[in-house]
Order: C-alpha cells, then structure tokens, then sequence
C-alpha cells in the first residue's frame, strides 16, 4: 500500500512565513506610529500668549526745547559717530580707539557670543540626537576556577567580543516647550545685544563728558595762571608803596594771602585734572603711567557748536537700547509662560538603537544584528502645586517686565527733558556769566587803578579780584557743564542707535548647520565683533603715536 503524501494548502501558510509576517506587520506599525507623531510635532501646538509690545499715549512733542529745538528736522540727525560734532580731532582719535580696545566693551561683546550659544544648544533639543559606539573585549578565564573541570568542561577559556551600534533619542516638541524655550533664548540673546549697544553708548559719552571735563580744568587753569601773574603784580605794588612808605604792611599781607591761594587751587586744579586723565587712559586699555594728554592753555573752551534735532517722543522707543533690551526682556517672559503651560502635557520620547554583535569578526551579518525601539510617556500625577506655582510665577514675572518696560520709558523721557532743559539753561547761564566776566574785570581794573593812585584801600582790591577769578572760573564751569550737558543729551536719544540694528532672529544662530570649522569666535553680527586686539595686553600705552602732534603724548 503507497503510503499517502500529506500535502498542505495553498491558504494555509507555513510557521517562518507567519512569522516574517507578523515582522512586517510590527514594522508598519511603527512606521505609522512615527509618521503621526512627525505629523502631529509639525502641527504642534503654542501655549505662549499672543506676544505684542505694550503700546502707550505719548505727548506730541518735547517741554524743554533750546538750542537744540532751532535744527531743522533733516539737520542734526544724531550719526553713530556722534562726538565728530564738537569738531575736537583728539576726541576724535581716542573714541575711535577706546571702541577698539576697551574690555568692558569686548566683554560685553563675549557676553553676547554666549547668549547666542545658549539659544544654539537650546534649540538642539528639537532634533534627534543620534550618538555611535564601538566596543571590543578579549577575555581569558582561568582553567583553576571553582567548579571547573578541564577534563569534563566545555567552557570557554578564551572569550572575545565585538560590537559596534547607535542611538537615536528624539523628543517631539507637541506643546512647543523647546520652541518656546528656544525663542525665550535668541529673544534675551538680543537683549544681550542691546545690552552691548547700551555699553558701547554709556562708554562713548563717559569719555566724552571725561575729555571735555579735562579741557574745562585746561581752561581753568590757563585763568588761574593769568590771575596769580596778576597777583604776583599786585604783591609788588603794595611792597613798593610799603617801601615808600605810602601803604600799610597789611596790605603786603592781604596781597601775598591773594597769591598763595591762588597758588593752592592751581595745585588742587592739576591733582583733579590727573584723577581725570587717568580715568581715560583707562577707558582706553592703557595703565596711567603710560598716558599723558598734553594740556590746553587757553581760557576758552573751543568745541563746535552742537545742533541735534530731538525727534519726536514715540520716535524715542526705537533708538534707545535700554528700551529695546526691556522690549525683549517682556518678548521673551511672554515665551516663559508657554514652557510653563507645557508642563502640565504629557511629555514623549522616542528611542531607538540597533546594531551588530559577534564572538568573531563576522560583524556585518543580519544574524548579528540587534535593534530596539521604544517610546516613553511621562505625565506627572501629583507635584503638590509645583506646576501650578511655577506658571502663576511666569505670569507674574511678564507682569514685572511689562511694569520695568514703561519704567524705562518714562526714564527715556526724563533723560531728553533733562537734556533739553539743561542745554538750554546752561546756554542762557553761559551768557550771563560772560557779563559777570565783564563786570568783574572792570572792578577788578577800576579798584586797583584807585589804589595806586592813593584814592582807595587795597581791600576793595582784593575784594575786586576775588570777584574775578570766581567769575571766570564760574564761567568755564558753565560752559564746561554746557557741552557735557549735550554728550547727556545725545545718550538720551540714543547716540544714533536704531532698533533695526538690533540682530534678527535668524541672525542670532553662531555657526551653520554644517560648520565645524572656526568655530573659536562667531561670525559679527551687526557690528558686535568678538575679536582680540594686539593691543590687549600692551598697558604702556601709545608710545610712537601719531596724534603726538595733536597733544597726545608718551610720558618718559
């Protein structure tokens, strides 16, 4: 009897087929599973408010307007290079070099490489990140082991290993916690840069105001110098009429009293004028003992004549960089929210890893391979109001920068009304001082022909010429307070700084996606260089300088 073949049919599959295709099954199930979560990290969802800058009623024009009010509105635009107005070529030269080497100002640069950083590595969490690894051992063990026998074991006694795999772990961004975040990042990354822009203002006018401080006390000077030759004059008048016998030893004495404390203030007036040198040779990277401008001996300040057109005050928020860095202080705590709200969302991540592992060398086979996928959900149960106290604190901390953003705005204001009032009052002051010039010389000249000529007491002349050394003095304090009063006065609109120069957000990025190369300082974004000078660490100062001829010179 032929014994039956069993042959099966064609509908019923075979257990490596079922096997194979319940893999592909699996497979097409994640691949769907991925593809959503891909689809649904697109079309995530914000949970920042919508974000607008505050907007306020502002007066139609300025209370205080004087010399600056005459511009016409497309005359004394404040440039960049503003202190180019006063027409003063040393000025000229030491602004130029303190923005070349000054460190707070390269700091500040450096503070905004590193703002720029921190938005980068935010903004790598929305890409997956994949690491690699390789890994081999050679192992011995020993024939003496416990339970081990050589005759009867067929353990190993040499083990070897290699492997080589990666990983990926990507967390998709649904409620647009890292977006967020990474907009909060490059949002303070420009106030960073307008933190650099508010630096490089203050130093520009702190020089300036310094500069122009320094030729006051110049002029200054040049009056106590023609004060004491008339006070030394004066001590031999009266000697000689004490020598006659036609005036009194008192008046000797008042005169010699006159002289020896004008003497005294002169030295007082170089110990400042010093004090005051060495705070710019320090604005300027150079230790004082290296730096030296030569004086000015003349008792008029000779700066040209400053014309600035204040705009109108809605124009002021956009050319000031305190206000822009409060602006974007609010932008980015409005992002705060957002992260916070997310906190309250499932948070997933996907990972995966796969690769090949042999006892040889045979690594490159799909027998060796291993792989893994995995996805991790987690949604806190109970934080005991961690959440709820962490979001109510971002709404507060908004607030608080919505309130700072008006404060610096009405501080903006001042800054202008101040700056206007003062020039205005300081020009008036400056002329009517000029007539208390007069004045004082005229006495000073009237009592002292009386006195030689017998027909008064030489304490109306002494009164006569402290008069007038007070007046000229005075007068150079005011015109001095005058054109510092216009370096105040530029800082409070802005030193021709715009918004628009602040670094857009796609700018705020340091390096490309596939840069890897000079990767030690970024790229200057907007005028905000990171560099380093040759001049950084040489503190002697400008020994062979070109300006020598202008008044700057190197001390021996």
């Amino acid at each position: 009897m032929k014994p039956e073949c069993s042959q099966s049919s064609p509908l019923q599959s075979s257990p490596s087929a079922t096997a194979s295709s319940r893999r592909n099954r699996s497979r097409w199930r994640i691949t769907t599973a991925l593809a959503g979560v891909f689809s649904i990290g697109l079309a995530s969802c914000d949970l920042s408010p919508e974000y607008h800058p505050q907007k306020f009623l502002y007066p139609e024009g300025w209370e205080g307007k004087g010399l600056m009010g005459n511009a016409q509105p497309a005359d004394g635009v404040v440039r960049s290079d503003w202190w180019t107005m006063f027409n003063d070529p040393i000025l000229d030269g030491l602004e130029k070099r303190m923005l070349a080497v000054n460190p707070d100002l390269q700091a500040a640069a450096e503070a905004f490489t590193q703002a720029r950083d921190v938005a980068r590595e935010t903004e790598s969490r929305l890409y997956p990140q994949v690491t690699g690894a390789a890994h081999m051992s050679d192992n011995k063990g020993s024939l003496g082991r416990l339970y081990n026998n050589p005759a009867t074991s067929s353990s190993l006694v040499y083990e070897s290993n290699q492997a080589y795999s990666g990983a990926a772990t990507w967390e998709p961004d649904f409620w647009n916690s890292i977006r967020n975040t990474t907009r909060m990042q490059k949002n303070l990354a420009q106030a960073s840069a307008g933190q650099y822009a508010l630096a490089r203002l203050s130093l520009e006018a702190e020089l300036a105001s310094d500069y122009i401080a320094l030729r006051g006390l110049d002029a200054q000077n040049a009056v106590y110098d023609d004060s004491i030759r008339y006070f030394r004059a004066a001590v031999e008048i009266t000697e000689l009429r004490q020598a006659g016998s036609i005036g009194a030893g008192l008046d000797v004495s008042r005169a010699e009293t006159q002289l020896y404390s004008a003497q005294a203030g002169k030295s007082n007036l170089i110990a400042r004028r010093n004090v005051m040198e060495h705070a710019i040779a320090v604005l300027l990277n150079t230790a004082p003992a290296g730096f030296h401008i030569a004086p000015v001996k003349d008792v008029k300040m000779h700066f040209g004549v400053v014309k600035i057109n204040a705009g109108l005050p809605a124009s002021l928020l956009e050319r000031r960089p305190d206000i822009a860095i409060a602006e974007r202080q609010m932008a980015a705590s409005a992002r705060a929210i957002g992260v916070s709200r997310a906190a309250f969302y499932p948070h997933i991540t996907f990972s995966a890893e796969g690769g090949f592992e042999d006892g040889g060398f045979d690594l490159a086979s799909i027998s060796r391979a291993f792989w893994k996928i995995a996805v991790q959900a987690v949604e806190p149960a109970f934080t005991g109001g961690l959440r709820r106290a962490a979001l109510q604190r971002s709404w507060s901390q908004y607030r608080s920068m919505v309130d700072n953003y008006r404060s610096v705005v009405l501080s903006a204001f001042q800054d202008v009304e101040d700056g206007l009032t003062q020039t205005r009052q300081f020009k008036i002051a400056q002329d009517q001082q000029q007539k208390a010039v007069d004045a004082a010389l005229r006495t000073q000249s009237m009592t002292m022909a009386l006195y030689t000529g017998g027909l008064s007491n030489y304490l109306d002349a002494l009164v006569a010429q402290q008069d007038a050394l007070q007046a000229r003095l005075a007068e150079v304090e005011v015109q001095t307070a005058q054109v510092q009063s216009s370096v105040r006065l530029v800082r409070a609109l802005g030193g021709g700084w715009s918004a628009s120069d602040l670094p857009g957000i796609k700018q705020i990025d340091p390096f490309g996606p596939l840069q890897y190369k000079d990767l030690r300082t970024p790229k200057p974004v907007n005028g905000i260089d990171s560099h380093a000078s040759p001049l950084d660490n040489d503190l002697r100062g400008d020994q062979v300088s070109a300006n020598v001829p202008q008044g700057l010179t190197g001390r021996p």
